[in-house]
């Protein structure tokens, strides 16, 4: 099973963010664009995530001077099989029923075969925690690696600054 890349990016954007939350030395908390450069990925695509976890409750995103991407505590007791669930919808892993619907449908039992086997898949996952995904070593490791460069909000004369947003 292949996961989606919006999936993928959500789970990276959650384990960045909650190593983040443990590094006093993070501040001021990313922004979508911080992450999204952190992570070489285009800023709509996490743009899009961001939202999406923020609005599953994994997250917040404040806007401004002082904003930026932070975990709530939801988000950091969430279950991996949770989000990757959410993400990927519950829909079939082979289409049967698409534009040329497969002759074998009527008696088909690779469908529910298959079912089973993704009901499997998200079940192994459930009881894994974020948390539990970025304990050492791993947590170390991402901060090492993942750590985007400081924000350069210019400043326009007149106006204060400039601000890239959540």
């Amino acid at each position: 099973m292949r996961l989606l890349r919006s999936t993928d990016l959500a789970l990276r954007v959650l384990m960045r963010l909650a190593v983040t939350g443990d590094d006093p030395a993070a501040t001021p908390t990313p922004t979508t664009r911080d992450v999204a450069a952190a992570m070489d990925v285009p800023y709509t695509h996490t743009a899009k995530v961001v939202a999406e976890l923020q609005h599953m409750g994994l997250l917040e995103a404040r806007r401004g001077r002082g904003g930026g991407l932070a975990l709530t505590e939801q988000g950091r007791t969430a279950s991996v099989g949770a989000i990757v669930r959410a993400f990927e919808g519950d829909g079939d892993v082979v289409e049967c029923e698409g534009t040329t619907p497969c002759p074998l449908r009527s008696a088909c039992r690779l469908r529910g075969a298959l079912r089973r086997a993704q009901e499997a898949f998200f079940a192994s996952l459930d009881p894994i925690t974020l948390a539990d995904i970025v304990a050492d070593p791993t947590g170390p490791l991402l901060l090492g690696i993942s750590r985007p460069a400081p924000s350069h909000r210019p400043s326009v004369a007149g106006s204060g600054s400039a601000s890239s947003g959540p």
